[in-house]
């Protein structure tokens, strides 16, 4: 399917304009004029009301190919967290079904032909053993043994709650928890906070 009804169309740009989508018009991910995106849409890249992609659990109404690739996973023998990682997930897997580089951006609305692939430097690849870990889990066990950690369950995110409430997904640390797709709070990289004096990273390391 290549486009969306009009009335899902003008819901979405409604929603847009609220702060719950805050400004993805005009973002890193708005990419309702770029060449390769023929319905011209804000959201039909990754987004569709009907006959979504349901591969990746509570992927919300997926409108794009899925990756299958397995990921070099990061390690380390100062990563508490290994026994809980695994391959992406969740809103990781998403987020890497364009920045992994082997599906093309076109590839949405259940076409598989596209040939524009991303660029550097947001190709991440299929390595991410240089990058920050997802996909594990992030709880009071984690920050006890780690002793580098705060408590998720009861520090504060900056955000009007808690770790566990604002940043993680189901429990997790998944690439949304530092980066919002929609730019909700309009900070460069799509951070989800400022990291200014790295204020982002100590949100969770207690350093």
């Amino acid at each position: 399917m290549r486009s969306v009804v009009p009335l899902f169309v003008l819901l979405l740009f409604a929603l847009a304009a609220s702060p719950a989508f805050g400004a993805i018009t005009g973002s890193a991910h708005d990419f309702s004029t770029a060449g390769w995106n023929t319905t011209n849409e804000i959201c039909a890249p990754c987004h569709t009301p009907h006959n979504a992609d349901t591969t990746v659990a509570n992927a919300p109404l997926w409108n794009h190919d899925v990756t299958t690739q397995v990921f070099t996973l990061y390690s380390s023998p100062t990563f508490d967290g290994v026994g809980t990682a695994g391959q992406p997930s969740g809103p990781s897997k998403l987020c890497l079904s364009c920045h992994d580089g082997t599906i093309a951006l076109d590839n949405f609305g259940g076409f598989s032909g596209g040939n524009t692939f991303i660029a550097s430097p947001y190709d991440v690849g299929t390595d991410l053993s240089n990058d920050h870990p997802v996909s594990f889990t992030y709880d009071t066990s984690l920050a006890t043994s780690d002793g580098g950690l705060f408590d998720p369950a009861t520090h504060n995110s900056g955000l009007g709650g808690t770790i566990t409430a604002d940043l993680l997904y189901q429990g997790k640390m998944e690439c949304s928890s530092c980066h919002d797709v929609h730019d909700e709070a309009g900070i460069s990289s799509l951070l989800v906070k400022s990291n200014a004096g790295s204020s982002l990273c100590l949100t969770c390391h207690d350093k």
